[in-house]
């Protein structure tokens, strides 16, 4: 990615592309949704090592996934606050079923 982007409607079909894999996806989804339970129930039970573990969960799947799967370099480290929305929110479509609509707006096949 050459240019910075600069809007978040703009970075959403970005991020979308740059989990083109499935495999990719389960990942993450896996990883956001173990490290949003974790971070929840220590919030919720005041146990601060699993507000923690919540977050290093979410981030660890998702960054192995891309080490691994996709072989690019997680949007975590330019657009921090966007890629953890987007992560939410691909895991949401994914969840409801309506991720595909979403994968092909964004051009991924």
């Amino acid at each position: 990615m050459a240019q910075r982007i600069a809007t978040y409607a703009e970075f959403w079909p970005y991020y979308l592309r740059e989990h083109a894999d499935p495999r990719t996806r389960h990942v993450h989804v896996l990883g956001t949704v173990l490290g949003v339970g974790l971070f929840l129930a220590g919030l919720l039970t005041g146990r601060w090592w699993l507000v923690l573990a919540g977050l290093v969960s979410g981030y660890l799947f998702a960054w192995v996934s891309h080490m691994t799967i996709e072989r690019n370099r997680p949007a975590t480290f330019t657009y921090p606050l966007w890629s953890l929305g987007s992560d939410l929110r691909m895991a949401g479509f994914y969840l409801t079923g309506r991720l595909d609509v979403e994968l092909r707006r964004a051009g991924v096949r």
